[in-house]
């Protein structure tokens, strides 16, 4: 993770939560005053966000002591200690929140993904993510989904070119979109087509795509398609796939298979901060 990132987004996150002060902090507790805060999991789920912490609490105090227990990726149970947090009270009652916000939702991510790995169940084909992503938060959220076990897709428009139904309306054809966008192009640059026929599939395959995504196609309709699928090109299964009819594309011989709900219909870990106060 780019850790000057993280620094600035939990910069702008604590700036809309704090204002001007924590007045309820500020206004009861010295500052010399000394505590801890230990976060324990209240579910068992996979964790994600040991930099959040380390990084967090650190951003508003450097003499804040941060240990993390567990390591990105790991499988955490109902009660066990997660990080263990010494220092001045204001400083640990003012981030806890923001931090407990950002993991809960990282370690949401990985472990939803977690299960669409297990659910899906196969060596070949891998599971990834889109662009349904929370904005503002899409590094954190692409980071979780690979603490899970999942691969990322493209993290923007600038990184990969994606014709989409709309770009071919437009362009006419899709030999004419991929045509034009190949001229342009830098070889380091993928382009990717969906496609939602096998007329379609034909057609970008002779385009020279470098990926076809099958949009909205039953394992059936891909078990079909994907014959006319020269080996070198990597293929993609895409929209409308649940977790509860995941493991029916297993067999179909796609490279990768995108899921949105990963980042926008997971449900955050629930995860506690418990103080205490050091005399």
């Amino acid at each position: 993770m780019n850790k000057l990132k993280l620094r600035s987004l939990l910069e702008q996150f604590f700036l809309e939560d704090i204002g001007e002060q924590d007045v309820t902090t500020d206004f009861i507790f010295p500052n010399d005053a000394k505590g801890e805060v230990t976060l324990i999991a209240k579910e068992d789920g996979i964790f994600c966000g040991e930099d959040v912490v380390q990084v967090g609490f650190q951003l508003l105090n450097d003499k804040t002591d941060v240990r993390v227990c567990v390591k990105d990726g790991d499988s955490i149970q109902k009660g066990q200690t997660l990080a263990i947090i010494s220092g001045e009270v204001s400083t640990l009652l003012t981030g806890e929140r923001v931090v407990l916000n950002v993991i809960q939702r990282m370690s949401g991510i990985a472990t939803l993904t977690r299960e669409a790995v297990e659910t899906l169940n196969c060596a070949f084909t891998r599971i990834c993510d889109t662009r349904k992503t929370t904005p503002g938060l899409r590094m954190l959220e692409k980071y979780a989904v690979r603490c899970g076990g999942g691969y990322n897709h493209r993290f923007g428009l600038y990184d990969g070119i994606m014709i989409k139904d709309n770009h071919i309306a437009f362009a006419g054809s899709i030999q004419k979109a991929v045509e034009i966008a190949r001229k342009q192009v830098g070889h380091m640059v993928k382009i990717e087509v969906e496609t939602e026929s096998k007329e379609q599939v034909i057609e970008a395959v002779e385009a020279g795509s470098d990926v076809i995504m099958f949009d909205n196609r039953t394992p059936e309709e891909i078990r079909d398609f994907i014959q006319y699928v020269p080996s070198h090109i990597i293929t993609e299964a895409s929209g409308g796939i649940t977790m509860g009819d995941l493991a029916a594309y297993r067999d179909t011989g796609v490279h990768y298979i995108s899921l949105g709900f990963l980042t926008h219909s997971y449900q955050a870990l629930d995860i506690s901060a418990k103080v205490s106060i050091h005399s």
